[in-house]
């Protein structure tokens, strides 16, 4: 049962990351039919105020030792350092040990990181940390595409909100689904959002002048509606298809239909986000041929379908001001 939770701060702290474990386990939400939380804010020095990333102070009221009863130990995102606090990281492993569960939020999974307890763990964090992370963490078996992921006792968060989702799905996987229901309606936030993080992704569009493919790159850019053999690709870069697959891979590091996707879904997730063209107008103009095909390339690129990521990101007139008022 999901009763005590401690939240565990550092220096560096995110307010908003902390402000979500606040929010779904620090208000007290009993009139709503959910059980209230013993809701702890701890720090390593007690009463000695913490920076915020925001230029503001926390001063959390409990130790380290409040941890040692916690059902839920929390780690809200915190600024990335070399060295994270010995003390916080011993507090850890020991309430891991112990059987507690362990939940990061964004950069807060480097915490856990640091205390080995991610070794041989699928797990995540925001995606523009995923290299570092793999990198400072070899061991850690990252998923950059999730929102989250549970491992049962050791859960962890890609960026920001969907620290909200992993905390509505703890709620859900321990409380059920009334529960979580409740907090996500007050919150007014989607109980369960679909897709993963791969729909927040920049994918920058390869841009190497000194390439000698640049020339072919630009020109296919420009080019995007049309149909494009690797025969035809070779013949305007003057070179054999043979000749053409080796640049390719060696300069781009990817094959010319490979590289072509991607720059027909860039295209089309620009074309969702600020033109009313239907999907298979967009398919068309991209040169995916049809509104199917477009539908299962971009869903393989991006994690959510043309339909859902435009109702996510499409540029939309701002909202008047009785109107946001009435969404509050």
């Amino acid at each position: 049962m999901l009763t005590t939770v401690a939240a565990v701060l550092i220096d560096g702290v995110s307010p908003f990351e902390f402000g979500v474990l606040c929010e779904v386990f620090g208000v007290d939400r009993a009139q709503d039919g959910v059980p209230p939380f013993d809701f702890r804010v701890c720090g390593e020095n007690p009463g000695a105020p913490l920076r915020t990333s925001a230029g503001f102070r926390i001063i959390p009221s409990y130790g380290l030792e409040a941890l040692h009863d916690a059902d839920l130990v929390a780690l809200p995102a915190a600024a990335i350092r070399e060295d994270y606090p010995p003390a916080v990281l011993d507090a850890l492993r020991a309430a891991h040990q112990r059987g507690a569960t362990l939940l990061s939020v964004c950069s807060g999974a480097y915490v856990l990181g640091a205390a080995g307890l991610l070794d041989h763990r699928r797990c995540t964090t925001h995606w523009d940390y995923i290299d570092d992370f793999t990198h400072r963490f070899p061991l850690t078996k990252v998923d950059r595409d999730v929102l989250f992921v549970d491992e049962g006792t050791i859960l962890t968060s890609a960026g920001t909100a969907a620290g909200i989702d992993a905390c509505l799905h703890l709620v859900r996987r321990e409380l059920g689904s009334a529960a979580a229901n409740a907090i996500a309606r007050k919150m007014v936030v989607a109980p369960h959002r679909e897709g993963g993080q791969r729909q927040f992704i920049d994918l920058p569009v390869p841009d190497n002048p000194e390439a000698s493919l640049q020339p072919l790159l630009s020109w296919m850019q420009e080019n995007l509606s049309s149909q494009h053999s690797v025969a035809e690709l070779a013949q305007w870069a003057h070179m054999s298809p043979r000749t053409l697959a080796r640049r390719f891979t060696t300069e781009i590091g990817t094959t010319p239909h490979k590289w072509l996707t991607l720059q027909r879904i860039l295209h089309a997730r620009h074309l969702l986000e600020e033109t009313a063209l239907d999907i298979e107008e967009i398919a068309h103009e991209t040169g995916m041929g049809n509104s199917a095909l477009l539908r299962h390339h971009f869903r393989k690129t991006v994690g959510v379908t043309p339909k859902d990521y435009r109702a996510a990101f499409a540029d939309r007139p701002a909202s008047s001001p009785s109107s946001a008022s009435d969404n509050e």
